[in-house]
């Protein structure tokens, strides 16, 4: 499971020796941005929502402690990286995920990461199970995961899906969405909605091609004048539909 996260650290090199770690021992893990003070942190969490923020206790200006009270709804997990083993009471009372010391063990850097993973695939178990189900009951609508939730979207609405690693963005009539799901999780639960895989990048809406153009492959034209390549191996499939 791929994660992201932010590095909250007031110190450089600190922050340098732990994206560097990440990069060669945590492969899962995407750096989303760093910060070095409580309120560059706030100004990040405003556009950015992490998996996991790995943060340092002392900081100019307000420290780890002060951060989190600003942030009482948060979504993503903490991981405290600290160079002092006495705030580990505060950390569990502010629900800290992992506690880890500098100088950093990648051992340990590892386990945290792990451990919060372990979290991420039970809440998306959690969801699949329980949320997912519910919702396909409900006709032409689907749910697609949110770090706070879930949001509920008509499939009518819905352009396209393209592939992106083991992400999925979903095209509507206004705007993207990006889910961290596969495409193929997304062609088995649209399947019945009129979806077809024309693509290995690409799971278009039926309803929405206006236009066929002939090629080895060939390629179709949306409703929103997006142009998407038809692999060879899908033309016969997507042909059929037409007939």
């Amino acid at each position: 499971m791929n994660l992201t996260a932010i590095i909250v650290d007031d110190e450089a090199n600190s922050r340098l020796i732990l994206r560097n770690y990440l990069e060669k021992y945590c492969t899962s893990v995407t750096i989303l941005g760093e910060a070095a003070s409580v309120q560059e942190t706030l100004e990040l969490l405003e556009t950015i929502t992490p998996d996991m923020l790995f943060l340092d206790v002392e900081m100019p200006y307000g420290n780890a402690f002060d951060l989190l009270e600003q942030v009482p709804d948060r979504t993503f997990e903490i991981v405290f990286v600290t160079a002092y083993d006495h705030y580990a009471v505060e950390a569990l009372n502010a629900q800290a995920t992992y506690y880890l010391l500098k100088p950093i063990a990648i051992d340990n850097l590892i386990k945290a990461v792990d451990h919060v993973t372990h979290i991420k695939q039970k809440e998306m178990a959690l969801q699949d199970a329980v949320l997912v189900p519910k919702m396909a009951a409900v006709e032409s609508k689907i749910t697609i995961p949110q770090q706070d939730g879930f949001e509920i979207l008509e499939v009518a609405d819905i352009l396209y899906c393209e592939a992106d690693d083991n992400y999925t963005k979903i095209y509507l009539e206004k705007g993207q969405k990006l889910v961290s799901k596969t495409l193929k999780y997304f062609e088995d639960l649209l399947r019945v909605h009129g979806f077809l895989r024309i693509h290995k990048s690409y799971l278009v809406n039926i309803g929405r091609i206006t236009r066929y153009r002939k090629g080895k492959g060939g390629s179709v034209v949306l409703t929103s004048g997006k142009e998407l390549a038809v692999s060879s191996s899908k033309k016969g499939a997507l042909l059929d539909c037409f007939k």
